[in-house]
């Protein structure tokens, strides 16, 4: 079991590449549309959540509480996603959200500016004007996102573990270059770790959606953090009776596991909306 994920600049080739990996590996393909169809399976519109998809909020969308659960569904449809195994991940900050998990691969892919240009004039058939328009609205869009919901330079190579340049290398040969990394760095031990990691994260991230979003514990910066058999949780509340909500609550999720709560009493503790 292995997760690529693959982040891309705008014209740098990424789908091509992902349907090249995909079938060379094997692999489901998990973009866009796949992510936006299982955060529907949550149960949510998804077109609630547009406004944040791979761009920085605006201030007003900032403050929203919409912004909290855009994140908590990204993560939830990421982590459900990895937990079947041997997928391909296309943006969304699925490299941020599944770093330093063992048996990932993370893959950027980028393209020299004139290269970028020809290939959105030739697409969108227009001018270098527009064309350049396009080119730095998405630059802007991604780089803020990534800053703005993980802190991380965007195009920052050393966040990956390979980045290749498509303005020199076809698609199948990013896809090949790509395979031999993934079976020269993955063992079987990793994967074993990998299973395991990705498995503490999704409970985590249940766990955090039925105390929060079922249950209506209000806890505020809720986290979760699953290690083993042991299951932390982290936050702030107003008062003791909502933390014991909440550990009551996480053992419905982990009956058995040991719940250790780390959540401060604030009384009459706020936040903006």
């Amino acid at each position: 079991m292995a997760i690529i994920t693959l982040s891309r600049e705008l014209a740098a080739l990424g789908d091509e590449t992902a349907n090249e990996l995909a079938d060379k590996l094997n692999y489901r393909l998990v973009d866009k549309t796949v992510l936006e169809e299982r955060i529907k399976s949550f149960g949510v519109a998804d077109h609630k959540f547009r406004k944040y998809d791979e761009k920085k909020p605006s201030f007003w969308a900032s403050l929203s509480q919409d912004r909290d659960d855009y994140l908590h569904y990204l993560k939830s449809a990421i982590l459900a996603e990895a937990e079947q195994g041997n997928a391909i991940l296309v943006g969304r900050g699925a490299a941020m959200i599944l770093k330093n998990v063992p048996g990932i691969f993370s893959v950027f892919l980028a393209a020299a500016p004139e290269i970028r240009l020809e290939r959105v004039k030739s697409y969108f058939h227009c001018d270098d004007k527009r064309a350049q328009n396009v080119i730095e609205q998405s630059d802007h869009d991604r780089e803020g996102f990534h800053r703005y919901f993980f802190d991380v330079e965007w195009k920052d190579p050393g966040n990956y573990h390979l980045a290749l340049n498509t303005g020199y290398l076809h698609p199948a040969v990013c896809a090949g270059m790509v395979k031999y990394m993934r079976d020269k760095t993955l063992t079987e031990e990793t994967e074993v770790l990998n299973v395991q990691r990705i498995k503490e994260l999704s409970l985590g991230q249940r766990i955090k959606h039925h105390i929060y979003y079922e249950r209506e514990v209000s806890i505020h910066f809720l986290e979760v953090s699953v290690s083993g058999s042991q299951i932390f949780l982290y936050g702030v509340a107003n008062a003791q009776s909502l933390i014991e909500a909440a550990v009551s609550s996480a053992r419905e999720m982990a009956p058995g596991a040991s719940i250790q709560s780390e959540i401060q009493v604030v009384q009459d503790y706020t936040v903006m909306p």
